[in-house]
Parts: structure tokens; sequence; C-alpha cells
């Protein structure tokens, strides 16, 4: 994956905001099943940190690839709901990338 473009950079941003996403679920376990709030602590930090970047690159491809505000909320819920980015990328940002490579 290239990460020069604004894309690119949303689309690994995308997937890591997702996985920090599950692993949340999986350290509230941790944290509520097994009194062990340490893990679920750091992966809330790091998941906050990527959530935000998200937003951030989400803006920046709205103003650089003139997104229309239907998608800009299409892709904001996606990174509000469980495995919701991984559709996105599916979906949305997978066909984003070949339409930038065909023009």
């Amino acid at each position: 994956m290239n990460f020069k473009t604004v894309l690119s950079q949303f689309r690994a941003i995308a997937m890591l905001e997702g996985i920090s996403y599950l692993m949340l679920g999986i350290t509230m376990a941790l944290k509520y099943g097994f009194e062990m709030g340490l893990p679920n602590k750091i992966v809330g930090y790091a998941h906050g940190l990527l959530f935000i970047l998200y937003l951030v690159w989400l803006y920046l491809n709205f103003i650089d690839r003139k997104w229309s505000l239907g998608k800009v909320f299409l892709l904001f819920l996606a990174s509000i709901i469980p495995f919701g980015t991984f559709w996105a990328d599916k979906n949305i940002l997978t066909k984003e990338t070949e339409n930038k490579q065909s023009i």
C-alpha cells in the first residue's frame, strides 16, 4: 500500500481504528470480568487517538477529493459501528482508490 496519498493514509488509519475498536471490546471483558484494567486503559488511549486521526483524515479527504456530505456521514457512521471501517474500506474506499487510478 502506498502511503503517499491522503486516501491511502486514511485507509490505513481506518483499518487500525477498526482493529482498536474490536480490541476495546476484548479489554472491556478483561476489565470487568477479571479486574484487569490496564489493558483497557492502554487500548482505550490508542483507540481514542486513532478515532481522532480517523476524523481528521476524513475531513482532509472531504476537502481533497470533494466528497459529498452523504459519503462523509456514511464514513463517520462506519467509525462508530463495530466492523464498520472494514465494510467502508471494502465498499467505499477501495472504489475510491480504483477511481483515482483510472483517471
